[in-house]
C-alpha cells in the first residue's frame, strides 16, 4: 500500500524500519519520498517522471539535510532537466551514479547498521563536510587519482590527521564501487597518507605518584571535584576507555568485575583491582543509573571537566600528558610486569594484539636492564662450561 503524507523533519525521525523496505511519499512535492530500509537507514529519493521516461534519484540520508532542503533539491533537478530539454539522462550517465548519490545512498545503506551511533554521526559529518564538496558532483568514473592527490594535499595543509581519516573513508567508498563493477579501480588507493608521530607517552612510577598527589590537593581545595578525580583514578586503575568509565552504570558493576554492556568493541568484562573497587564503593548510589551521575541531572553521566584535568596536569608537572595516556600507562605497566601481550589485549578490550602493541610501551630504564640481562646470558653461553 502506498504511503503518502506531508513530510516533516519530526515525522521522518519517527519512521521505523519494517520487515521489508518501504517508501513514504510527500504530498507537498510530487515525487519526493523517504526510503526506509530494514537496516534502519532512511534516505530521501526523488522519482521524476518525464515524457515516457522516469528515473529515481537518491538525495542522501535524512540525517544530512532537512526536508525543505530536499524539496529545493527536487526543484533544482526539475529545472536542470527542463533546461536540457530532456526528461532523462543519457544511457552512459545513468549507468554511473554521481559520487554524492552513490556514497549517501547505496554505500551508506550498507554501512550504517554496522556502526555505533557515534561512529555514524562522525562519518556522516566527514562525508558531508569534506568529501561531498570535493567529489559530490562527479560521476564515480570521472574521479581520477590526480584529483584525489590534489584534494588530499589541500586538506593536509591545514589538518593532516583529518585528511588521513577522510582519505580512509573515501577509499572505503571507492573500494565498494570497484567491487560493484562501477569503476575499474579505486582512484584513492595510491594516495599516501600523512605520516603521524608515534605517541609513546606514558607515566613512570614516580609520575603516577605525582598525579595522585595532585588529584588529592585539588579535591582538598574543592570537594566538588571528587567525582571527576575518581573518574581519572579509575581510568588509571583499569586501563578502560574514557567513555566506558564516564557512562558506567550500576547494573554493570558485579563484585570484582565490570560487565560492560557495550564498548567500542562490543560487550566486555573489566576486572577490578582492590584500588579500583575502592573507587566504585565510595560513590553514592542515587536514583540515577550511572555510577558517576551528573550533579545537575542524575539521569545523565558526569562529564570530565577539562579545566580540572589541565590544573591537575600542571600541578603534577605533566603538561605533555593527555588523559588518554593513562590507558597507555596501564598497558605499559602490565607489560613491564611480565604480563603476556594477549592477556594485556584482553584487559584493554582489543580484538587484535596488534592494537595492543601501540599502547604497550616500556621505559628506557627497563630497556637498559633487559639489554644487560640478555648480554649476560649470551656471555654465559659463549663461555661454556668452565
Amino acid at each position: 500500500m502506498t504511503q503518502r503524507t506531508r513530510l516533516t523533519d519530526a515525522g521522518i525521525k519517527r519512521l521505523k524500519p519494517g520487515s521489508t523496505d518501504y517508501t513514504v511519499w510527500d504530498t507537498v512535492t510530487p515525487g519526493l519520498g523517504v526510503r526506509v530500509r530494514t537496516t534502519g537507514f532512511r534516505g530521501y529519493v526523488f522519482h521524476q517522471r518525464g515524457q515516457g521516461n522516469s528515473r529515481r534519484v537518491s538525495l542522501g540520508p535524512v540525517t544530512l539535510k532537512h526536508v525543505q532542503d530536499a524539496r529545493r533539491e527536487c526543484l533544482a533537478i526539475q529545472m536542470d532537466e527542463h533546461a536540457a530539454g530532456t526528461g532523462s539522462r543519457s544511457t552512459t550517465n545513468s549507468r554511473i551514479p554521481l559520487f554524492r548519490d552513490y556514497a549517501t545512498d547505496t554505500w551508506m545503506a550498507g554501512q550504517c547498521h554496522r556502526w555505533k551511533p557515534s561512529t555514524r554521526r562522525t562519518e556522516e559529518s566527514r562525508l558531508r563536510s569534506v568529501l561531498l564538496p570535493a567529489f559530490g558532483h562527479l560521476p564515480l568514473d570521472r574521479i581520477a587519482p590526480a584529483d584525489v592527490d590534489a584534494w588530499f594535499d589541500r586538506c593536509s595543509a591545514t589538518a593532516p590527521g583529518g585528511a588521513n581519516k577522510a582519505l580512509a573513508l573515501l577509499r572505503q567508498i571507492m573500494n565498494h564501487a570497484a567491487s560493484s563493477g562501477l569503476i575499474a579501480m579505486n582512484p584513492a588507493r595510491s594516495t599516501r597518507m600523512n605520516p603521524r608521530p608515534r605517541l609513546t607517552r606514558f607515566l613512570s612510577a614516580e609520575e603516577i605518584v605525582r598525579l595522585h598527589e595532585a588529584l588529592d590537593r585539588c579535591v582538598a581545595e574543592r570537594p566538588a571535584c571528587a567525582v571527576q578525580a575518581d573518574i581519572i583514578r579509575l581510568l588509571l586503575y583499569t586501563g578502560a576507555r574514557k567513555s566506558e568509565i564516564k557512562n558506567l552504570r550500576w547494573s554493570e558493576v558485579e563484585g570484582d568485575t565490570l560487565r560492560l554492556a557495550d564498548s567500542k568493541t562490543g560487550p566486555r568484562t573489566v576486572h577490578l583491582s582492590a584500588d579500583a573497587r575502592d573507587v566504585i564503593e565510595r560513590q553514592r548510589r542515587g536514583i540515577g543509573p550511572f555510577v558517576f551521575p551528573s550533579s545537575v541531572n542524575p539521569g545523565k553521566p558526569f562529564g570530565i571537566n577539562l579545566p580540572l584535568w589541565l590544573r591537575v596536569r600542571e600541578r603534577a608537572g605533566l603538561e605533555d600528558v593527555r588523559l588518554h595516556d593513562v590507558r597507555h600507562t596501564y598497558a605499559s605497566q602490565a607489560v613491564m610486569k611480565g604480563v603476556p601481550l594477549p592477556v594485556v589485549a584482553r584487559l584493554l578490550g582489543h580484538r587484535e594484539v596488534t592494537m595492543t602493541l601501540r599502547y604497550a610501551h616500556v621505559g628506557d630504564r627497563e630497556v637498559v636492564e633487559a639489554a644487560e640481562r640478555i648480554g649476560a646470558a649470551i656471555s654465559l653461553a659463549l663461555d661454556g662450561p668452565g
